[in-house]
């Protein structure tokens, strides 16, 4: 788990620059966080320096193969994807304020998304089953955030697509292929993910 080690200690250094932008911005209020835009509540990786855009470009590609578990200790795995036409993956972790932030409104859209649609999460900083501290907090984040969708825990099958999050949030879209499609999203930016979905669907 080398990886996850490395790469986690750089997410979590991210945690300090949130600390940093909290009190220069505010980042950690929800209400200005939404009122400022994603600009505002990107927590970022000690490799990236501020962002010049708010979201992260992606060429088309497949979404790599993984058997994990999800919160509830079910094993879920990339055929997750083939369940519907798009689903959002938004990638989190529990000591980022802007991610708990916006899980409120993630559960509230995740039950109103069409049919086709679906909402999972992508929880960054539980390392391994064993971490039952950590899951425990993201049980408690996502039940008082009424967050009732796939939140899976990640492991070293999700490397490939993590090497390239520059910070958490983020938010892909993947197509029931199993294909990321279009821009990654990075920052809390709940409408934004509404219009992509909507685009995407309106072009079908």
């Amino acid at each position: 788990m080398n990886w996850n080690k490395k790469w986690m200690q750089s997410i979590r250094k991210g945690a300090v620059l949130c600390t940093i932008l909290i009190l220069l911005t505010g980042c950690g209020n929800t209400a200005d966080s939404q009122d400022n835009g994603s600009e505002d509540t990107v927590v970022q990786t000690a490799e990236s320096e501020s962002p010049k855009e708010d979201t992260v470009q992606e060429d088309s590609k497949k979404f790599p193969a993984f058997t994990a578990t999800d919160l509830e200790g079910n094993t879920v795995t990339e055929s997750i994807f083939a369940d519907k036409d798009l689903t959002v993956l938004n990638i989190w972790g529990t000591f980022c304020n802007p991610c708990v932030g916006e899980m409120p409104e993630l559960g509230e859209w995740a039950k109103e998304m069409p049919d086709n649609v679906q909402m999972v999460g992508l929880i960054i900083d539980i390392n391994g089953e064993e971490d039952t501290k950590q899951r425990d907090v993201a049980v408690d984040i996502t039940s008082n955030a009424g967050a009732e969708f796939t939140q899976i825990i990640v492991n070293q099958d999700f490397a490939p697509v993590l090497r390239e999050v520059l910070g958490v949030p983020t938010t892909m879209f993947i197509d029931k292929e199993g294909n990321i499609v279009g821009d990654s999203i990075l920052g809390a930016n709940v409408d934004g993910y509404k219009k992509f979905v909507e685009d995407y669907l309106g072009g079908q």
